[in-house]
């Protein structure tokens, strides 16, 4: 041991002079040096990225998303635009017509879109009824000369398929569907990435893989850029388009690609927005608690320095922000202001006592009393930030990631800024200024003396409360609920909600029996098939059927599900989840036989006529009618579910529960054929996993600030109080969450791991002082005094300074970023009493036990 000490002592030794030779004899190199390194960064800081697609709001490694993306690609993407149009007058008036004709020209018009569906697209077999054969012939839309427009409204209005689809059914609201061109190589490259992580979850990776999948993400990452700047740019021109046309409807824009569009932009905002605001808030409270201008100066330039190595070093590794990370410019901005602050206080107070002393020795003993109690801040708040990587959720361990590396990047900032500046100035005269912080801190100082019972028994009240509140706290919550009323955001997904069959797209994915597969195939036209299913097709016609009806590779006979009897089966299905208060529109195969029944005198066709149907249908029939809801082989088929996400009564894991167990235990379904996906699942999973995760950071941080604190302070019973304040802080936020039905959240989870990290902050530095207090003359309310006089008021400033930087969060249209911000502040609020009283009280019962 006295070895080990003795390295120490030498390597610190060996360090302070290296300090004082390099940074305090060469401060004007030292801050050149810095201001290269500002200026490398910020060249590469042009290449700082946002991200706000689903795939930056999902969970790490989740199975689901893989067999999602399989279904995607198979059945079509629904990651579509939804243009509302609620028209002013009658929506079948000519000029309105009209207008929406040239509205979807125009959007048709853009380069990087496909297809634009509306009303006056979309087949009609009733307006007025048509055959089979004529609709060989040409298909009738609402633009074809024959057809009645009086019938048009009816069935647009009551068809299975484009009632609350296309049109409202009370015909005052009509979407149109933009659908972009699908990236194949983004997809392809998402597949194949998918692939070998997948792997990976249960077996090693060979070095051919692992360089195979970093070239696949360095490669998605980049298309992914592109793919959003280009979207941006066209939803863009799509609100310019849509504001020519308002002036006889309301338009509203909804769909995922607006919602990350417009979810890049609120960061976009916050980056600026909480950046500049705190700098400005900020610097005006460093003014009226400091004074003088260099103090200023230097608290700024260290965060500065900070902020830009880290926008540059995000910028060169192409790692992006999302909308849990955008606010990591005005944390550090925050806690590098903390830090500073410290400095400052101590400085002053050196320069108080010894107003005779160097600025040499000023700056150098200010650095060396505080080195290590800001270094052990530095580190909890590491080890609080660190513990969001057991999250599992992809965007809360990129923020832990960028907040780990960015403390490293406060600390080291800070301890060459600070002393390298200050040297430049001459130390001047002491401050003689009248504080009003002591009379703050000298209250708390009292309270401790004089009310210790009270303020146990206060706490021991707050900690039942707070348990209550923790007790009842939740994760489900809807996503309209993230965005203020405002937003286009908001008011789209509520349009569409109310008017158009929901908003949140829900897959059922029913698969063939297995034992299908295994038997022998059978002809399942029977030779005396009704003559009468056929109707008024002429005898040529019949002929015709009769002939292609033999051919071996005809669907009704080789598929599982594309025959009378298992449709019947798809449309019990159907019906259940269309009984379902939470559902909305329904789309599958039953959608498409029962629109089709118009071709069979409205009665429902056999498999017979089934399969000659699909023979016979045109191409864009069937693209429209059966390839989104059943595979090109018959043997899978997909029921399209849009949930209520407006509804208030919305819980998304009771209703998948509910869902499966339902096909599962009532009708029979075997496990294996169910698979329930769709952005609702893979968001649910993110929900799920937040009591998880909000338990594993507790545990993770709770674990590594309480073995810091033993290395600190070399005791256990002295590790549990300093770690207290921050727990108790902790507590408090997740019980008001709790009490006030605020649920937990990818960015709510983060607080009270984030709040203990910044907590303990205080604890190390009151602890620290109060035992080199204490030793001086053993009296402990006269040590007391001296810090709550001292460490007190740098404790007072940093916490101001914190919880007014979080309260400017506030300010977001990102409703979970405004939690956070005030929650935040409210833990510093009470983590800073707690440790001008809780933690002065506990101390001083361990000293007289």
């Amino acid at each position: 041991m006295h070895a080990i000490r003795s390295i120490r002592a030498r390597i610190r030794s060996d360090f302070a002079r290296a300090f004082d030779r390099d940074v305090l004899g060469r401060p004007r190199l030292t801050l050149f040096l810095v201001a290269l390194l500002v200026g490398i960064s910020l060249w590469y800081a042009q290449d700082f990225a946002l991200d706000a697609s689903s795939d930056s709001l999902l969970l790490e490694n989740d199975r689901d998303l893989r067999y999602y993306r399989g279904i995607r690609a198979r059945y079509g993407n629904e990651a579509y635009l939804m243009l509302t149009y609620t028209a002013h007058n009658d929506m079948f008036a000519p000029e309105t017509l009209a207008d929406i004709l040239v509205l979807r020209d125009e959007l048709a018009a853009i380069e990087r879109v496909d297809q634009v569906l509306t009303l006056l697209d979309v087949p009609l077999i009733n307006s007025p009824r048509t055959s089979l054969a004529k609709l060989q012939k040409q298909v009738p839309t609402l633009l074809s000369p024959e057809t009645d427009l009086d019938l048009a409204r009816v069935e647009l209005r009551e068809s299975p398929l484009w009632s609350e689809l296309i049109m409202s059914r009370d015909a005052s609201t009509t979407a149109l569907l933009v659908r972009f061109k699908v990236n194949e190589l983004y997809e392809g490259l998402q597949t194949e990435r998918d692939r070998i992580r997948e792997r990976e979850l249960t077996e090693d990776l060979s070095e051919e893989e692992r360089n195979s999948l970093s070239i696949l993400s360095s490669h998605i990452k980049e298309l992914r850029s592109s793919q959003m700047e280009d979207q941006a740019a066209d939803i863009a021109e799509i609100r310019s388009i849509m504001d020519r046309h308002r002036t006889l409807a309301d338009l509203h824009l909804g769909g995922l690609p607006m919602i990350v569009t417009d979810m890049i932009s609120f960061i976009q905002r916050d980056v600026i927005v909480f950046g500049s605001g705190i700098l400005v808030f900020l610097i005006m409270m460093l003014i009226a608690v400091f004074h003088r201008p260099r103090w200023v100066v230097v608290s700024l330039l260290c965060s500065l320095v900070s902020i830009a190595f880290m926008v540059g070093y995000l910028g060169l590794v192409q790692w992006r922000v999302t909308v849990v990370s955008a606010n990591f410019v005005a944390l550090l901005l925050i806690f590098s202001l903390s830090l500073t602050v410290h400095l400052i206080v101590r400085y002053q107070e050196l320069h108080a006592q010894s107003p005779g002393s160097g600025q040499g020795w000023l700056v150098y003993t200010t650095i060396r009393d505080k080195y290590r109690p800001c270094l052990y801040t530095v580190l909890t708040t590491m080890v609080g930030f660190g513990s969001l990587l057991f999250s599992g959720i992809r965007p809360v361990i990129d923020f832990g990631w960028m907040m780990v590396m960015g403390m490293l990047v406060v600390l080291v900032a800070s301890f060459l800024v600070f002393p390298a500046f200050i040297m430049l100035f001459t130390p001047g005269e002491p401050q003689r200024r009248r504080d009003y912080t002591s009379r703050i801190t000298g209250f708390f100082a009292t309270l401790v003396e004089r009310s210790r019972v009270m303020v146990l028994v206060s706490f021991g009240f707050i900690v039942v409360i707070s348990i209550g509140g923790i007790m009842s706290l939740e994760v489900e919550n809807r996503f309209i609920d993230y965005f203020k009323e405002s937003t286009e955001i908001y008011q789209g997904m509520q349009v569409i909600d109310r008017k158009l069959g929901g908003t949140t797209p829900l897959d059922v994915i029913l698969d063939a029996d297995p034992s299908f597969f295994e038997e022998q195939q059978e002809n399942v036209f029977a030779s005396d098939a009704p003559d009468d299913e056929f109707g008024d097709l002429d005898d040529d016609f019949m002929d015709y059927f009769e002939l292609e009806a033999a051919q071996p590779d005809d669907l009704g006979a080789t598929s599982y599900w594309y025959n009378t009897f298992r449709l019947g089966v798809v449309e019990r299905v159907h019906d259940y989840l269309e009984s379902l208060p939470e559902t909305g529109k329904v789309l599958s195969m039953a959608t498409t036989i029962q629109t089709l029944q118009v071709l069979n005198h409205d009665e429902t066709p056999g498999t017979f006529f089934l399969s000659i149907l699909y023979k016979r249908l045109p191409a864009d029939i069937k693209e429209t009618l059966f390839y989104p809801y059943m595979s090109r082989d018959g043997n899978q088929v997909r029921l399209s579910v849009r949930v209520y996400e407006t509804d208030q009564g919305l819980r998304r894991d009771e209703l998948l529960k509910k869902i499966e167990h339902e096909l599962v235990q009532v009708q029979g379904f075997h496990p294996d054929r169910v698979h329930i996906t769709g952005m609702l699942v893979l968001y649910n999973n993110v929900l799920q996993s937040l009591f998880r995760s909000q338990t594993l950071t507790i545990v993770a941080v709770f674990v590594g600030i309480l073995a810091m604190f033993l290395v600190l302070f070399g005791s256990l019973k002295l590790a549990f109080i300093a770690l207290l304040p921050a727990m108790l802080a902790a507590g408090v936020v997740l019980g008001t969450m709790g009490w006030l039905g605020v649920p937990l959240d990818i960015m709510t989870i983060t607080i009270a791991a984030i709040s203990i990290g910044i907590g303990v902050d205080h604890s190390i530095h009151y602890v620290h002082r109060f035992r080199a207090e204490f030793a001086v003359d053993r009296d402990y309310m006269a040590a007391i005094r001296r810090c709550h006089g001292s460490i007190g008021r740098a404790i007072y400033y940093t916490s101001i300074i914190v919880i007014s930087g979080f309260s400017i969060l506030a300010l977001s249209n990102f409703i979970p970023t405004i939690y956070f911000g005030l929650f935040t502040g409210i833990a510093m609020a009470v983590a800073l009493i707690a440790n001008l009283t809780l933690l002065p009280v506990l101390l001083r019962l361990t000293r007289a036990s």
